[in-house]
């Protein structure tokens, strides 16, 4: 199964369109403003309104063998801990191997805002200087397969992380 953190993700389409090649059952969880796909294998979860509501629901779901696309790291951590591959809006595969240094680096960033009142850094990005260009790709050859194993059974896997950009590594 695929979960998808859709508050404000910008590859919600990119994800149901890889999702729906490889037969995986979607669950796109937000606490409202989205529109319901049409698609049958994507289930529109509506949460109610509150702080990380709609992380819990994911967190306590996500199990060994299931995709998590967010860009919320606490979350991400969580999924990790249940066994689930974790990738960021961007393609980033997040890791038991990284998690760690994920989560201090985005305290350290935490502090470091709260403490510059003036806030002079980029308030904004746009989609594709976070990354949405990595998904456009979803189709086509990828050329780190070779870096992948043959087993079919994770050949879905595989292939949704390669149309984001990332590196499967069996886990």
């Amino acid at each position: 199964m695929i979960y998808v953190d859709a508050d404000a993700c910008p590859v919600k389409a990119e994800v149901e369109r890889v999702g729906t090649r490889h037969k995986l059952r979607m669950f796109v969880v937000s606490n409202g403003g989205i529109r319901p796909s049409p698609n049958p294998l994507v289930e529109t979860v509506v949460v109610p309104d509150g702080p990380d509501v709609a992380d819990m629901w994911i967190a306590d779901r996500a199990t060994a063998g299931d995709v998590v696309i967010t860009g919320d790291i606490p979350l991400a951590a969580r999924c990790i801990e249940n066994g689930a591959l974790v990738l960021k809006h961007n393609g980033e595969a997040l890791t038991q191997a990284n998690i760690g240094n994920v989560l201090a680096t985005r305290d350290l960033m935490a502090d470091m805002r709260a403490a510059d009142p003036f806030r002079q850094g980029v308030a904004n990005r746009s989609a594709r200087q976070i990354g949405r260009g990595s998904w456009t790709d979803w189709n086509g050859p990828c050329a780190r397969r070779r870096n992948c194993d043959t087993d079919v059974s994770n050949q879905a896997r595989r292939d949704l992380c390669h149309c984001v950009g990332a590196v499967f590594l069996d886990q």
